[in-house]
């Protein structure tokens, strides 16, 4: 079975100093762009984070400071990854929770705004979680019948996590054929902030952690001004911080 495309799809997969969305950053990033008449294009980039890359995480994609010393910085690449992605549909593994948000994180970093409400996104990971709980080489390794090789290279982890898809596509006829069936079926509930510090409950914000958890956003903010201040000034990603602005703003319209 093939997949139908409507539009391209960009597969990313990025290497990281670290995983807190609020603080670490790329230091290696490679996306794979499908179109819909199945040619694809590759961009990939060592990125100097502006920051030690610590020994755990080296340790894992093999990226020291010594190979990014020379590289560019994210803001320097920026746009042009934006442009690569501009009117995509997005894929990944464990995309949705990570690569997708810290790029737009890095994005947002360097003053350029990107706008994901058109796109659909594909998580890999959670086809996979729903079907055959695994890691992404047994994944490989389950839906292709091939070892990963160059595991933790990100475009080696990009290419696989494309060929997984397709692998899925075949053995689970219920995914249809197209990103909208895909989308269809994973049912992903709409997001307010990539971290997932904000989420709708019947359609209203409410905030996801803390003493207020489940709470709308709203009313605490009405009530506690003073914690969008806290918020505002703690280490949490900007995506957040710009959604939590902007329930701020209509929240404070609404009052006066």
């Amino acid at each position: 079975m093939n997949l139908t495309l409507s539009r391209p799809v960009a597969i990313i997969d990025l290497e990281t100093t670290g995983v807190n969305l609020a603080t670490d950053r790329i230091v290696e990033i490679a996306i794979i762009k499908i179109q819909p008449d199945g040619t694809r294009q590759v961009k990939r980039k060592l990125i100097n984070p502006e920051m030690p890359i610590p020994q755990q995480s080296s340790d894992i994609h093999g990226i020291t400071n010594d190979m990014v010393k020379d590289a560019p910085v994210f803001k320097t690449v920026a746009n042009e990854f934006k442009q690569f992605i501009l009117n995509c549909d997005l894929a990944g593994y464990n995309s949705n929770r990570f690569d997708w948000p810290l790029l737009m994180e890095e994005l947002i970093r360097a003053g350029i705004s990107f706008d994901l409400t058109k796109c659909r996104m594909i998580d890999v990971q959670k086809i996979f979680h729903q079907m055959e709980p695994r890691t992404l080489s047994a994944a490989y390794k389950f839906y292709c019948n091939q070892t990963l090789e160059n595991a933790h290279s990100a475009e080696a982890d990009a290419a696989a996590t494309w060929e997984i898809l397709l692998a899925q596509m075949q053995r689970y006829p219920q995914l249809g054929s197209s990103m909208d069936s895909i989308a269809g079926f994973l049912n992903e509930e709409p997001l307010v902030d990539f971290a997932r510090r904000l989420v709708f409950e019947k359609g209203v914000e409410v905030f996801n952690f803390g003493k207020y958890k489940g709470r709308p956003v709203a009313d605490v903010l009405k009530q506690e001004p003073q914690y969008y201040d806290w918020m505002m000034k703690g280490e949490f990603p900007l995506h957040t911080k710009q959604k939590l602005t902007e329930i701020f703003n209509r929240t404070m319209l609404k009052k006066s």
